[in-house]
C-alpha cells in the first residue's frame, strides 16, 4: 500500500541475514534508489555530487553506499525498474508532484532567510528520478554486474510476480504493495541498518483468517496508491467490516459509500501487467575499477564519498568465496 496502514495487519518479523544468505531478491528499484537518493542529498554537501554544468548525480553515491549490503550478506539483488505509470495511479503521481513543488518553494524561502539546515532538509523532499539519474543508475548497476529487469508497469507488481513464480526467492520493497500483488515473501528494511524484516503473505492470511481477495478489499477500504480510502476507516475497522459484510461491495453499500475504479483496482492487484519471462544472470562479477572510474572520473563525484562503498564491494567479493565472485 502507498500508506502504512497494512503494517498493522501484516505478519512481519525480523529475519537474520544468516537465514536468507544465498538468496536472490527482486528489488523495487525506484523505491530502493529514492531512499538512498534523498538520504545522500540530505547529509552530503551538494558539491560532492554536482557536475561542473550543474547536473546532480547523488544517485551514484547512493548506489555505492547501498549495493554493498547485498554483497556482504551473499544476496543477489535484481533491480526492477518501473515502466509506464498505470492510469489508475495518476492522482497519486500528481499529488507527489505537488508535494515536491511545495517543498521546493519552502526550500527557496529557507535559503533566502539563511536557514541552511531547513533548506537541506527540504532539498531531500524535492528529489525526483530525472532522466540523467535513470540513465546513470542503470549504467553504474551494469558495471557492478547487478541484474536489471524493466517492468512494463508497476515495479512492485513485477517483483511480486517474480517471487510468486519462483524466479527469485524474495521481493524487496519498503512499501506494502508487494503483499497485495501476491508476493509470498517480501524483505523490508534493505535500506536500513540492522537486519531486514520478512513480510509473509501466507502467515498474514492465516492470522487474519482471510483470503487474498478479502485482504485486497481491506486495503481498498483503507486506501492504496490507486485510491483514497473511506473516510474514518482504518485497518482494524476495515478488517471488522469485511468480516461482517463479506466483501468490498457489501461494505460500501452498508456505508452508502463508493470507491472510484474499485473493480479495476481490484483486477490490477490480481492481474497486473508484468514480464512473464524476465531474463537475467545471477552470476555476479562486479568490475569495481570501471565502476569507480565511471563515478569519479566521468561524473566528477567526490572520490572520498564513494571510497568506502567501493572498498566494501571489493572486500565482499573476496570474503564470500563463491564462484560468482571469481
Amino acid at each position: 500500500m502507498g500508506n502504512a496502514d497494512l503494517r498493522a495487519l501484516a505478519s512481519i518479523r525480523e529475519v537474520a541475514f544468516e537465514e536468507i544468505e544465498g538468496s536472490v531478491v527482486a528489488v523495487d528499484a525506484h523505491n530502493w534508489l529514492y531512499r538512498y537518493l534523498t538520504t545522500t542529498v540530505k547529509w552530503t554537501a551538494d558539491e560532492a555530487y554536482t557536475t561542473t554544468d550543474g547536473t546532480e548525480v547523488a544517485n551514484l553515491i547512493g548506489i555505492v553506499q547501498g549495493v554493498p549490503k547485498f554483497f556482504e550478506h551473499d544476496l543477489v539483488p535484481v533491480m526492477v525498474f518501473d515502466g509506464t505509470v498505470t492510469d489508475l495511479k495518476a492522482d497519486e503521481v500528481a499529488e507527489r508532484r505537488e508535494k515536491r513543488e511545495r517543498a521546493e518553494q519552502r526550500k527557496e524561502a529557507a535559503e533566502e532567510r539563511g536557514d541552511a539546515v531547513e533548506a537541506a532538509r527540504l532539498e531531500a523532499r524535492t528529489q525526483r528520478l530525472t532522466d540523467t539519474i535513470q540513465e546513470t543508475t542503470r549504467e553504474l548497476l551494469q558495471l557492478l554486474d547487478v541484474p536489471i529487469v524493466e517492468a512494463p508497469a508497476e515495479g512492485e507488481a513485477q517483483c511480486a510476480h517474480m517471487a510468486a513464480t519462483g524466479v527469485v526467492d524474495y521481493a524487496g520493497s519498503e512499501d506494502y504493495d508487494t503483499l497485495l500483488f501476491g508476493a509470498p515473501y517480501t524483505l523490508r528494511g534493505l535500506t536500513s541498518k540492522g537486519n531486514p524484516e520478512l513480510m509473509d503473505l501466507s502467515a498474514t492470511l492465516e492470522e487474519l483468517d482471510l483470503d487474498r481477495q478479502a485482504l485486497v478489499d481491506v486495503a481498498l477500504l483503507c486506501g492504496t496508491d490507486f485510491n483514497e480510502g473511506i473516510h474514518g476507516v482504518g485497518p482494524k475497522t476495515a478488517l471488522k467490516e469485511i468480516r461482517e459484510h463479506g466483501d468490498l461491495w457489501s461494505v460500501l453499500e452498508s456505508r452508502s459509500a463508493e470507491i472510484p475504479n474499485a473493480e479495476a483496482i481490484r483486477e490490477l492487484f490480481f492481474d497486473p501487467p508484468v514480464n512473464d519471462d524476465p531474463s537475467f544472470d545471477t552470476d555476479v562479477d562486479p568490475d569495481v575499477s570501471a565502476a569507480r572510474t565511471y563515478v569519479v572520473d566521468e561524473w566528477g563525484v567526490d572520490a572520498d564519498e564513494v571510497a568506502r562503498g567501493f572498498d566494501r564491494i571489493e572486500e565482499s567479493c573476496v570474503q564470500t568465496g563463491l564462484d560468482r565472485w571469481a
